[in-house]
């Protein structure tokens, strides 16, 4: 799961980023776009700047808070990068290479990946000896179990749910408070932890990587407020944390190097600085005056930088631009009238001018419109384009579905997006208003937007959002985006069109049955076309990660497994002298 922080785009850029990328003239369709060579991805696939030297401060500049850190409710992709790689361990975790490498599975706390038995319903992890907290006291399988407890309580909304699908008994729980503990996950020694699932779940090792399988000792665990202040298993610890101003991260002298083949934690601190404005992060990184200079971005290189960055060679050579392999989306409430109709859910498909939204985000540079549900990762490597909507869209077929539905007059609705995301809200508006759609746009700040779209019964009718897979598999995207019986009243993810269909669930759970993976790949792609012919979303874009990095910034690159993120467990300094504050 990942957001993008986008605003408007001035037609400098669009002409930019259409005149560098060779964009064919004349194509209606997405799946037929004919590009040249992105001049955004020169550096895909490749570490920049060199190997880092140990020491000094890495800046971190953001437009906003983290939405979680609390391990049971870090669910964004970012955040799961930050998290994972620099404060808490899991049991597994994805190799720290940039490029097809950075999807493979590598131990963490774990000795091995798993070990499986009873038909792939039961798995066993062993520990590492000599794991550490911060404080010197060990790590023990009994506190990764009670973080996948603490995962299951009402007042930690919003995380990774696999232990919910999966795990034995897992109906109904509520988490560990009053000492309820589940059966299903047995710690027969302090380094041994046993998983026991409903059903055989050949992918669980990819599981462990999120944060739900990281330890949280239950003497530290304060509710909410760990959220604030998570307690480290990792190279580093929290030594401030002022909400949407700072957090600053010093040396946990207790995590061993010896332990842990991925995290390099080259930096001695690491602030992020928060609440940024405006071009401030894009202009600060384009001088790389100063501190600036050892400096990384957080948030995507805003579409009027463009300019900024792709004419000047030597601050291109600068910019990270992965594909994120998510798909960015209009998820209609398919449990509110009007859109309870998929008459005017389709009307939306056919009226969503992605030109439009491109435009909005940077252009061809930075995006590419979606055709389906999966991203093309999903699909063996590109979209299918089964409903064949122009990229403009289709205005008179719109209409005409509204006029199938009884709605000759048009319809009025909201649409929620992130504050940066505001020029995306206004393509939207436009785009529906030309078939009659009336729409609203009401903006929400970045760190609370998924915890705002997450409250069901007073969200907004539409909500511009997107899904990563957590693995490359179907099974991590179409069942978290379109199964019903997941949805929450609060902390919903995922499904934010609240899309709840028989059919559909019941071939989930036929393909999730499969023992032939190329089988079960080709039943998600299939599924894909059907539930998109069911209009539970429109599809929009296909985003890079676009970040700009300082000139003093070496081992640098986006993640592919962690939607394009810088990766913290290699990034650090060229000459760690040059970063004094």
């Amino acid at each position: 799961m990942n957001k993008r922080t986008y605003t408007l785009a001035t037609a400098l850029v669009t002409a930019l980023a259409l005149g560098a990328t060779g964009c064919a003239g004349g194509d209606k369709t997405g799946a037929d776009r004919s590009r040249g060579k992105n001049p955004a991805t020169s550096n895909n696939g490749a570490v920049v700047g060199g190997t880092p030297q140990k020491g000094g401060t890495l800046t971190v500049l953001s437009n906003q808070d983290f939405t979680h850190l609390d391990p049971a409710r870090n669910w964004v992709m970012g955040d799961m990068d930050f998290g994972t790689r620099l404060l808490y361990r899991t049991l597994l975790t994805y190799k720290a290479e940039p490029g097809a490498k950075g999807g493979e599975l590598t131990t963490d706390l774990a000795e091995d990946l798993g070990v499986s038995s009873n038909g792939a319903k039961t798995w066993t992890f062993k520990l590492k000896p000599g794991l550490k907290y911060e404080d010197g006291t060990p790590i023990t399988a009994q506190d990764v179990k009670y973080n996948v407890e603490r995962s299951f309580s009402p007042d930690l909304p919003g995380g990774p749910d696999y232990a919910a699908r999966y795990l034995v008994g897992a109906e109904g729980y509520k988490g560990p408070a009053q000492g309820r503990h589940l059966d299903s996950v047995k710690t027969p020694d302090d380094r041994t932890i046993v998983f026991e699932l409903r059903k055989p779940f050949a992918e669980f090792p990819y599981a462990t990587v999120l944060p739900t399988f990281s330890p949280v000792p239950k003497s530290q665990d304060k509710g909410p407020q760990y959220d604030n202040r998570p307690f480290s298993s990792g190279p580093y610890k929290i030594e401030t944390y002022a909400r949407d101003k700072q957090l600053v991260l010093v040396r946990n002298t207790h995590w061993s190097a010896s332990t842990d083949t991925v995290r390099k934690a080259y930096p001695d601190r690491i602030v992020v600085t928060m609440g940024l404005k405006g071009n401030q992060v894009d202009d600060r990184l384009v001088a790389s005056a100063g501190a600036d200079a050892s400096a990384v971005a957080w948030a995507s290189l805003r579409p009027e930088s463009t300019p900024k960055v792709l004419t000047k060679p030597d601050v291109k050579a600068r910019l990270l631009a992965e594909t994120t392999n998510c798909t960015e989306m209009v998820q209609m409430h398919t449990g509110r009238a009007p859109f309870d109709d998929v008459r005017v859910r389709q009307a939306v498909q056919y009226a969503l001018d992605r030109e439009a939204l491109l435009t909005a985000t940077g252009g061809p540079a930075l995006n590419d419109p979606a055709t389906a549900l999966m991203p093309g990762v999903l699909h063996g490597g590109k979209q299918p384009d089964t409903l064949k909507i122009p990229l403009t869209g289709d205005v008179e077929k719109a209409k005409q579905l509204l006029k199938e539905a009884g709605k000759e007059g048009g319809v009025s609705t909201s649409v929620t997006v992130s504050t940066g995301d505001k020029a995306v809200g206004e393509a939207i508006q436009q785009s529906l208003g030309r078939a009659g759609i009336k729409v609203t746009i009401e903006t929400v700040d970045p760190g609370a937007f998924y915890d705002t779209i997450g409250e069901t019964k007073t969200r907004t009718d539409l909500v511009y959002t997107g899904w990563c897979p957590d693995f490359p598999s179907g099974s991590t995207f179409l069942p978290f985006v379109f199964d019903g019986r997941f949805i929450k009243e609060k902390g919903n993810s995922g499904n934010h069109s609240l899309f709840r269909d028989d059919a559909t669930m019941k071939r989930m759970d036929e393909i999730a049955a499969m023992t032939d993976a190329q089988q079960a790949n080709k039943a998600w792609q299939e599924l894909d076309a059907t539930i998109l012919a069911k209009a539970p979303t429109a599809p929009a874009l296909i985003e890079r990660k676009p970040l700009l990095i300082g000139t003093n910034i070496a081992g640098a690159y986006g993640h592919t497994s962690f939607g394009g993120q810088i990766d913290y467990a290699t990034v650090g300094l060229k000459d760690p002298s040059k970063s004094t504050r």
